[in-house]
């Protein structure tokens, strides 16, 4: 058995060292990045079911099935980003509290106009793709490639749906 070293291990909950080849340092420091994006993804994925239940006007169909196709999507990236930071050795946050501390985007108060939600939803997707760079670029310093390879993909999504959603407006 590998002898573990205090730089890339850390005890947990249970006492159980963690020794990923990651410091307690960095591994702390990529989940709270990840808790970031876990946060905005929580916020666009709750907005984005709302929408998709109050969306009216002559885009309705439209706006219904692809709002339908993006919260699905999100829901399921958010349990592969909480559990990621599990992975990592730190609990996901889970509340409201916590994501309205944590999350660089706000729901809307109200109902808005099909076109105005389509520009929040376009604003939403790239407010996750800034904070997605963030922690992209905390995971890089840290030679975490599960979490590069994870917050790649969600880049790459989010900057599809803020195309898709920019195109309706054009």
């Amino acid at each position: 058995m590998a002898k573990a070293s205090s730089k890339s291990s850390s005890k947990t909950e249970k006492g159980i060292a963690i020794d990923i080849g990651i410091s307690a340092k960095d591994r702390e420091a990529v989940a709270h990045e990840l808790s970031k994006m876990l946060a905005d993804s929580y916020t666009l994925y709750l907005t984005t079911h709302n929408f998709h239940w109050n969306v009216t006007g002559p885009l309705f169909n439209t706006l219904h099935d692809m709002f339908m196709t993006q919260y699905t999507e999100q829901w399921q990236a958010l349990d592969e980003i909480a559990e990621r930071i599990r992975a990592l050795g730190h609990y996901a946050p889970g509340t409201y509290a916590q994501y309205g501390k944590l999350a660089s985007i706000t729901a809307p108060t109200d109902v808005p106009e099909a076109n105005d939600m389509v520009r929040f939803l376009v604003k939403g997707n790239e407010a996750v793709a800034k904070t997605a760079r963030a922690a992209l670029e905390r995971a890089e310093e840290a030679k975490d490639a599960p979490t590069v390879d994870l917050l790649t993909r969600r880049l790459d999504i989010h900057e599809k749906n803020a195309w898709m959603l920019r195109s309706l407006l054009q």
